[in-house]
């Protein structure tokens, strides 16, 4: 299995899509919104409020843009009421996938989601048939310019579980509660990272050893991630470096 891949794969993807903002940005500020809603608008006491308020800081999200998100969550705005709903299915070659939306009206999204399973050779699933495959973890991407001991000791002490070597990055993995911990951490030695969050990491893999198979899974996985109502698409494809390579090319 060539693990960094996998992850380099699901990163490129998502750096891709980062790119188109306005919809980066809508989808952020609804996790705050919903943060806010179901915790409360004080980041100290709402540790999930704290995580996607610093996530929206970091794609640049205006703060002013944030706080208004706060309190329509709170309902000190008057603002559209989100529900979380997950969907879980196949793509492709039996590649398991798990969705995660915020959404007013679930018959839609449903509907949404299924549609693209189903045109883009892909079949929704009943709950839990993939979720057990994937679990929520704190990850930390890191560019690849310090040795492996010295950033272990760093990041070992606020609660990291893990340090993986992703071929050009280190890939910190630790519980979503040591998230901020391992963020304060690298950031109090002065330790630069690419991106912070909460993910669903896949605990089993399966390999795409072709490149229209990977093209196949990569179409489901783009139209899910630009239906409005997605706000993560989590899949456990692992791709071969010489696949990716063609893929990118």
């Amino acid at each position: 299995m060539s693990g960094h891949s996998k992850w380099a794969t699901i990163k490129h993807q998502k750096g891709a899509k980062d790119q188109k903002r306005a919809k980066v940005f809508a989808k952020l500020i609804r996790q705050v919104e919903v943060a806010a809603r179901e915790g409360g608008s004080d980041l100290d006491a709402n540790a999930s409020l704290r995580t996607v308020f610093q996530k929206a800081r970091d794609a640049s999200v205006p703060i002013d843009t944030i706080e208004r998100a706060v309190k329509r969550g709170s309902g000190e705005l008057e603002g559209v009421r989100y529900e979380p709903a997950s969907y879980e299915g196949y793509a492709p070659g039996g590649v398991a996938v798990y969705v995660e939306v915020l959404t007013d009206n679930r018959n839609r999204t449903g509907g949404d989601v299924r549609s693209c399973f189903s045109k883009l050779g892909g079949s929704l699933a009943e709950p839990g048939a993939v979720a057990w495959q994937f679990e929520r973890k704190g990850v930390v991407i890191l560019p690849k310019k310090m040795e492996e001991d010295d950033l272990m000791l760093v990041v070992l002490d606020a609660g990291a579980e893990d340090l993986i070597d992703d071929g050009d990055t280190w890939r910190v993995v630790c519980e979503p509660s040591n998230l901020s911990a391992v963020r304060a951490a690298l950031e109090e030695a002065g330790i630069a990272f690419d991106s912070a969050e909460v993910t669903m990491q896949p605990t089993t893999t399966v390999e795409l050893s072709t490149a229209e198979d990977a093209k196949k899974v990569l179409r489901l996985i783009d139209a899910l991630d630009e239906l409005d109502d997605v706000q993560d698409v989590y899949s456990n494809f692992d791709v071969p470096d010489s696949i990716l390579q063609t893929i990118e090319a």
